[in-house]
Protein backbone atom coordinates (compact mmCIF):
# COMPACT_ATOMS: atom_id res chain seq x y z
CA UNK A 1 0.00 0.00 0.00
CA UNK A 2 1.49 3.56 -0.88
CA UNK A 3 0.23 5.10 2.52
CA UNK A 4 3.92 6.41 2.93
CA UNK A 5 3.49 8.90 0.12
CA UNK A 6 2.70 12.26 1.08
CA UNK A 7 0.50 14.15 -1.39
CA UNK A 8 0.92 18.15 -1.80
CA UNK A 9 -0.59 18.97 1.54
CA UNK A 10 2.17 16.98 3.18
CA UNK A 11 -0.85 14.04 3.71
CA UNK A 12 -0.41 10.72 3.38
CA UNK A 13 -3.15 8.51 1.53
CA UNK A 14 -4.48 6.03 3.78
CA UNK A 15 -8.26 6.06 2.55
CA UNK A 16 -10.26 6.15 -0.14
CA UNK A 17 -13.25 8.10 -1.24
CA UNK A 18 -15.05 6.75 -4.91
CA UNK A 19 -17.54 9.21 -6.01
CA UNK A 20 -19.92 7.67 -8.70
CA UNK A 21 -21.30 4.00 -8.17
CA UNK A 22 -21.41 3.31 -12.20
CA UNK A 23 -19.36 0.35 -13.80
CA UNK A 24 -15.99 1.86 -13.25
CA UNK A 25 -16.18 3.55 -10.25
CA UNK A 26 -17.17 0.18 -8.96
CA UNK A 27 -14.39 -1.39 -10.67
CA UNK A 28 -12.05 0.82 -8.79
CA UNK A 29 -13.55 0.60 -5.83
CA UNK A 30 -12.88 -3.25 -5.88
CA UNK A 31 -9.23 -2.52 -7.44
CA UNK A 32 -7.84 -0.15 -4.48
CA UNK A 33 -9.69 -3.01 -1.87
CA UNK A 34 -7.40 -5.79 -3.45
CA UNK A 35 -4.39 -2.92 -2.51
CA UNK A 36 -5.62 -3.43 0.98
CA UNK A 37 -6.70 0.68 0.95
CA UNK A 38 -9.94 1.18 2.81
CA UNK A 39 -12.34 2.58 0.13
CA UNK A 40 -15.90 4.05 0.46
CA UNK A 41 -17.95 4.25 -2.70
CA UNK A 42 -20.67 7.05 -2.93
CA UNK A 43 -23.84 6.60 -5.39
CA UNK A 44 -26.41 9.07 -5.93
CA UNK A 45 -29.49 6.82 -5.72
CA UNK A 46 -29.67 5.47 -1.78
CA UNK A 47 -31.50 2.69 -3.02
CA UNK A 48 -29.02 1.28 -5.22
CA UNK A 49 -26.62 1.72 -2.77
CA UNK A 50 -29.04 0.03 -0.57
CA UNK A 51 -28.99 -3.26 -2.87
CA UNK A 52 -25.41 -3.22 -2.96
CA UNK A 53 -24.61 -3.02 0.50
CA UNK A 54 -27.78 -5.87 0.50
CA UNK A 55 -26.31 -8.49 -2.74
CA UNK A 56 -22.49 -7.50 -2.50
CA UNK A 57 -22.47 -6.72 -6.18
CA UNK A 58 -23.65 -3.50 -8.36
CA UNK A 59 -26.33 -5.28 -10.67
CA UNK A 60 -27.37 -2.40 -11.92
CA UNK A 61 -24.10 -1.34 -13.41
CA UNK A 62 -21.29 -3.76 -12.88
CA UNK A 63 -23.43 -7.27 -12.85
CA UNK A 64 -21.57 -10.30 -12.17
CA UNK A 65 -18.88 -8.99 -9.89
CA UNK A 66 -18.24 -9.54 -6.18
CA UNK A 67 -18.41 -6.43 -3.94
CA UNK A 68 -16.13 -7.18 -0.95
CA UNK A 69 -18.19 -6.67 2.35
CA UNK A 70 -15.05 -4.10 3.34
CA UNK A 71 -16.10 -1.59 0.80
CA UNK A 72 -18.06 0.82 2.78
CA UNK A 73 -21.33 2.02 0.85
CA UNK A 74 -22.79 5.22 0.80
CA UNK A 75 -25.25 7.93 -0.75
CA UNK A 76 -24.00 10.40 1.92
CA UNK A 77 -21.77 12.78 -0.22
CA UNK A 78 -20.78 14.50 3.77
CA UNK A 79 -19.47 11.04 4.87
CA UNK A 80 -17.91 10.29 1.58
CA UNK A 81 -15.69 13.78 1.34
CA UNK A 82 -15.00 13.08 5.25
CA UNK A 83 -14.04 9.78 4.75
CA UNK A 84 -11.43 9.80 2.09
CA UNK A 85 -7.68 11.13 1.83
CA UNK A 86 -8.31 10.91 -1.97
CA UNK A 87 -10.88 11.34 -3.75
CA UNK A 88 -12.34 9.99 -6.98
CA UNK A 89 -14.77 11.92 -9.23
CA UNK A 90 -16.40 9.11 -11.38
CA UNK A 91 -19.60 10.48 -11.99
CA UNK A 92 -20.79 10.64 -15.78
CA UNK A 93 -20.03 14.20 -17.43
CA UNK A 94 -23.51 15.33 -17.93
CA UNK A 95 -24.11 15.12 -13.89
CA UNK A 96 -20.45 16.23 -12.91
CA UNK A 97 -21.80 19.81 -12.37
CA UNK A 98 -24.50 18.28 -9.93
CA UNK A 99 -21.74 16.54 -8.10
CA UNK A 100 -19.49 19.15 -7.89
CA UNK A 101 -21.83 21.46 -6.38
CA UNK A 102 -22.64 18.84 -3.55
CA UNK A 103 -18.94 18.38 -2.93
CA UNK A 104 -18.79 22.25 -2.62
CA UNK A 105 -20.74 21.95 0.43
CA UNK A 106 -19.04 19.64 2.06
CA UNK A 107 -15.23 19.49 4.00
CA UNK A 108 -13.46 18.96 0.83
CA UNK A 109 -10.26 21.22 1.13
CA UNK A 110 -6.87 19.39 2.15
CA UNK A 111 -8.07 16.03 0.06
CA UNK A 112 -6.62 15.10 -3.39
CA UNK A 113 -8.57 14.43 -6.37
CA UNK A 114 -9.13 12.04 -8.96
CA UNK A 115 -11.08 12.78 -12.11
CA UNK A 116 -11.79 9.65 -14.46
CA UNK A 117 -14.48 11.38 -16.03
CA UNK A 118 -14.32 11.40 -19.93
CA UNK A 119 -16.32 13.57 -21.39
CA UNK A 120 -16.49 17.97 -22.98
CA UNK A 121 -18.93 20.10 -21.91
CA UNK A 122 -21.70 20.84 -24.94
CA UNK A 123 -22.16 24.34 -24.58
CA UNK A 124 -18.54 25.89 -22.64
CA UNK A 125 -16.20 23.45 -24.73
CA UNK A 126 -14.60 22.92 -21.17
CA UNK A 127 -12.71 20.05 -20.34
CA UNK A 128 -13.83 17.71 -16.90
CA UNK A 129 -10.47 18.94 -15.19
CA UNK A 130 -11.29 23.00 -15.76
CA UNK A 131 -15.00 22.29 -14.79
CA UNK A 132 -13.96 20.29 -12.00
CA UNK A 133 -11.38 23.27 -10.89
CA UNK A 134 -14.45 25.85 -11.17
CA UNK A 135 -16.29 24.59 -8.45
CA UNK A 136 -13.58 23.56 -6.32
CA UNK A 137 -10.49 25.93 -6.60
CA UNK A 138 -7.35 25.01 -6.02
CA UNK A 139 -7.24 21.39 -5.26
CA UNK A 140 -4.87 19.02 -6.20
CA UNK A 141 -6.02 17.11 -9.11
CA UNK A 142 -5.17 14.17 -11.06
CA UNK A 143 -6.63 13.06 -14.62
CA UNK A 144 -6.65 9.23 -14.89
CA UNK A 145 -7.35 7.80 -18.45
CA UNK A 146 -6.82 4.99 -20.51
CA UNK A 147 -8.12 1.74 -22.51
CA UNK A 148 -10.13 1.12 -19.42
CA UNK A 149 -13.10 -1.59 -19.71
CA UNK A 150 -14.14 -1.61 -16.75
CA UNK A 151 -15.13 -5.82 -16.51
CA UNK A 152 -12.02 -6.58 -17.11
CA UNK A 153 -10.39 -5.06 -15.04
CA UNK A 154 -12.55 -6.07 -12.40
CA UNK A 155 -11.72 -9.76 -13.52
CA UNK A 156 -8.15 -8.84 -12.92
CA UNK A 157 -7.60 -8.92 -16.99
CA UNK A 158 -4.11 -6.69 -17.74
CA UNK A 159 -4.94 -2.56 -18.31
CA UNK A 160 -3.35 0.33 -18.36
CA UNK A 161 -4.12 4.04 -17.58
CA UNK A 162 -2.10 7.38 -17.70
CA UNK A 163 -1.98 9.41 -14.50
CA UNK A 164 -1.95 12.97 -16.22
CA UNK A 165 -0.88 16.48 -14.23
CA UNK A 166 1.59 18.90 -14.67
CA UNK A 167 3.00 18.36 -10.98
CA UNK A 168 5.10 15.30 -11.71
CA UNK A 169 5.45 14.11 -8.48
CA UNK A 170 1.73 14.32 -7.88
CA UNK A 171 1.07 11.96 -10.97
CA UNK A 172 3.99 9.57 -9.45
CA UNK A 173 1.84 9.19 -6.37
CA UNK A 174 -1.52 8.86 -7.80
CA UNK A 175 1.08 5.98 -10.10
CA UNK A 176 2.06 4.20 -7.16
CA UNK A 177 -1.60 3.93 -5.28
CA UNK A 178 -2.96 2.60 -8.83
CA UNK A 179 -0.34 0.42 -10.39
CA UNK A 180 -0.84 -3.48 -9.42
CA UNK A 181 0.51 -6.10 -11.35
CA UNK A 182 -2.77 -6.11 -13.16
CA UNK A 183 -2.91 -2.21 -13.72
CA UNK A 184 -0.07 -0.95 -15.14
CA UNK A 185 -0.04 3.58 -14.64
CA UNK A 186 2.41 5.41 -16.67
CA UNK A 187 2.36 9.15 -16.19
CA UNK A 188 2.06 11.96 -18.63
CA UNK A 189 2.21 15.87 -17.83
CA UNK A 190 -0.05 16.85 -21.18
CA UNK A 191 -3.56 17.05 -19.37
CA UNK A 192 -5.21 18.59 -22.09
CA UNK A 193 -3.82 15.88 -24.87
CA UNK A 194 -4.91 12.90 -22.06
CA UNK A 195 -7.99 14.63 -21.55
CA UNK A 196 -8.96 15.51 -24.97
CA UNK A 197 -7.97 11.95 -26.30
CA UNK A 198 -10.03 10.02 -23.80
CA UNK A 199 -13.25 12.16 -24.38
CA UNK A 200 -13.55 12.74 -28.32
CA UNK A 201 -12.37 8.87 -28.55
CA UNK A 202 -16.05 8.29 -27.99
CA UNK A 203 -17.60 10.22 -30.78
CA UNK A 204 -14.91 7.85 -33.18
CA UNK A 205 -16.76 4.92 -31.11
CA UNK A 206 -19.79 6.18 -32.00
CA UNK A 207 -18.95 6.28 -35.89
CA UNK A 208 -17.39 2.80 -35.77
CA UNK A 209 -20.28 1.02 -33.98
CA UNK A 210 -22.39 3.26 -36.95
CA UNK A 211 -20.46 0.82 -39.24
CA UNK A 212 -21.14 -2.30 -37.51
CA UNK A 213 -24.86 -1.25 -37.50
CA UNK A 214 -24.80 -1.00 -41.44
CA UNK A 215 -22.90 -4.11 -42.26
CA UNK A 216 -19.46 -2.56 -42.82
CA UNK A 217 -16.09 -4.93 -42.46
CA UNK A 218 -13.27 -4.62 -41.20
CA UNK A 219 -11.78 -2.04 -44.19
CA UNK A 220 -14.34 0.31 -43.39
CA UNK A 221 -13.58 0.51 -39.76
CA UNK A 222 -9.73 0.76 -39.98
CA UNK A 223 -10.58 3.41 -42.18
CA UNK A 224 -12.58 5.24 -39.72
CA UNK A 225 -10.60 4.81 -36.66
CA UNK A 226 -7.67 5.65 -38.88
CA UNK A 227 -8.96 8.94 -40.11
CA UNK A 228 -10.35 9.33 -36.91
CA UNK A 229 -7.93 9.43 -35.04
CA UNK A 230 -6.39 12.11 -36.99
CA UNK A 231 -9.43 14.54 -36.65
CA UNK A 232 -8.95 14.41 -32.43
CA UNK A 233 -5.16 15.30 -33.33
CA UNK A 234 -5.73 18.01 -35.38
CA UNK A 235 -8.31 19.34 -33.15
CA UNK A 236 -6.46 18.67 -29.81
CA UNK A 237 -3.00 20.34 -31.59
CA UNK A 238 -5.49 23.50 -31.86
CA UNK A 239 -6.38 23.36 -28.43
CA UNK A 240 -2.56 23.37 -26.94
CA UNK A 241 -1.92 19.55 -26.40
CA UNK A 242 0.95 17.39 -27.80
CA UNK A 243 0.60 15.51 -30.84
CA UNK A 244 2.32 12.21 -29.27
CA UNK A 245 0.13 12.30 -26.40
CA UNK A 246 -2.58 10.94 -29.34
CA UNK A 247 -0.30 8.43 -30.46
CA UNK A 248 -0.26 6.82 -26.84
CA UNK A 249 -2.52 5.30 -24.48
CA UNK A 250 -5.10 7.62 -23.59
CA UNK A 251 -5.02 8.57 -28.05
CA UNK A 252 -4.84 5.91 -29.72
CA UNK A 253 -4.65 3.06 -27.02
CA UNK A 254 -8.20 4.09 -25.57
CA UNK A 255 -10.10 5.03 -29.57
CA UNK A 256 -8.69 1.07 -30.55
CA UNK A 257 -10.61 -0.62 -27.37
CA UNK A 258 -13.90 1.76 -27.35
CA UNK A 259 -13.68 1.38 -31.18
CA UNK A 260 -14.21 -2.55 -31.12
CA UNK A 261 -14.80 -3.40 -28.12
CA UNK A 262 -18.03 -5.27 -27.89
CA UNK A 263 -18.93 -3.94 -24.17
CA UNK A 264 -18.02 -0.60 -25.96
CA UNK A 265 -21.40 1.20 -24.56
CA UNK A 266 -20.76 4.24 -27.44
CA UNK A 267 -19.89 1.58 -30.03
CA UNK A 268 -23.14 0.06 -29.26
CA UNK A 269 -25.06 3.17 -29.24
CA UNK A 270 -23.70 3.49 -32.51
CA UNK A 271 -24.03 0.14 -33.83
CA UNK A 272 -27.93 0.79 -32.97
CA UNK A 273 -28.21 4.12 -34.64
CA UNK A 274 -26.92 2.29 -37.85
CA UNK A 275 -29.15 0.04 -38.23
CA UNK A 276 -31.95 2.71 -38.33
CA UNK A 277 -32.99 3.45 -34.52
CA UNK A 278 -33.47 6.64 -33.23
CA UNK A 279 -31.48 8.39 -30.45
CA UNK A 280 -33.70 8.78 -28.22
CA UNK A 281 -34.74 5.40 -28.17
CA UNK A 282 -31.52 4.09 -27.69
CA UNK A 283 -30.74 6.25 -24.81
CA UNK A 284 -34.02 5.09 -23.29
CA UNK A 285 -32.86 1.76 -23.05
CA UNK A 286 -29.50 2.30 -21.07
CA UNK A 287 -28.76 2.36 -17.73
CA UNK A 288 -24.86 3.23 -18.10
CA UNK A 289 -24.58 6.59 -19.92
CA UNK A 290 -22.86 6.95 -23.48
CA UNK A 291 -20.93 10.16 -22.88
CA UNK A 292 -20.07 10.24 -26.73
CA UNK A 293 -23.61 11.59 -27.78
CA UNK A 294 -23.06 15.04 -25.63
CA UNK A 295 -19.52 14.98 -27.01
CA UNK A 296 -20.41 14.67 -30.08
CA UNK A 297 -22.39 17.90 -29.80
CA UNK A 298 -19.44 19.53 -28.12
CA UNK A 299 -17.07 18.56 -30.05
CA UNK A 300 -19.05 19.44 -33.68
CA UNK A 301 -19.67 23.03 -32.44
CA UNK A 302 -15.76 23.55 -31.18
CA UNK A 303 -14.50 22.49 -34.22
CA UNK A 304 -16.99 24.73 -36.22
CA UNK A 305 -15.39 28.13 -34.07
CA UNK A 306 -11.94 26.91 -34.60
CA UNK A 307 -11.87 26.20 -38.25
CA UNK A 308 -10.89 22.29 -38.02
CA UNK A 309 -12.30 20.26 -40.18
CA UNK A 310 -13.61 16.95 -38.63
CA UNK A 311 -15.95 15.00 -41.31
CA UNK A 312 -16.46 11.77 -39.31
CA UNK A 313 -17.68 13.85 -36.24
CA UNK A 314 -20.07 15.83 -38.23
CA UNK A 315 -21.43 13.32 -39.70
CA UNK A 316 -21.87 11.57 -36.52
CA UNK A 317 -23.24 14.81 -35.14
CA UNK A 318 -25.86 15.01 -38.03
CA UNK A 319 -26.77 11.32 -37.28
CA UNK A 320 -27.31 12.32 -33.84
CA UNK A 321 -28.98 15.33 -33.73
CA UNK A 322 -30.41 16.18 -37.05
CA UNK A 323 -31.75 12.61 -37.96
CA UNK A 324 -29.86 12.05 -40.97
CA UNK A 325 -29.86 8.18 -42.53
CA UNK A 326 -26.56 6.79 -41.31
CA UNK A 327 -26.11 4.72 -45.20
CA UNK A 328 -26.30 8.67 -46.70
CA UNK A 329 -23.98 9.91 -44.04
CA UNK A 330 -21.60 7.16 -44.88
CA UNK A 331 -22.16 7.80 -49.01
CA UNK A 332 -20.82 11.59 -48.35
CA UNK A 333 -17.63 10.56 -46.38
CA UNK A 334 -16.82 8.18 -49.15
CA UNK A 335 -17.55 11.32 -51.81
CA UNK A 336 -15.53 13.84 -50.28
CA UNK A 337 -13.33 15.61 -52.62
CA UNK A 338 -9.84 13.41 -53.47
CA UNK A 339 -6.84 14.44 -51.46
CA UNK A 340 -3.83 13.32 -50.53
CA UNK A 341 -3.21 11.40 -47.11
Amino acid sequence: MAGDFHLALNRPVKRISIIGDGAWGTTLAIHLNRKKYPVTLWGAFSANIALIAKTHENKKFLPGFKIPSTVHLTSDIDEAIFFGDLIVLSSPSEYLTDTLEKIQKTKYKGKVFVSVVKGIHPKSFKRNSEIIHEYLPKIPLVVLSGPTIAGELAQGIATTAVAACKDKKLAAVIQEIFNSDTFRIYTNTDVIGVEFGGSVKNVIALACGICDGLKLGTNTKAAVLTRGLGEITRLGIALGARQETFYGLTGLGDLVTTCFSPSSRNRTVGEALGAGKKIKNVLGGMNAVAEGVVTAEAVYHLAQKKKIPMPIVTEVYKIIFENKPAARAMKDLMGRSLKSE
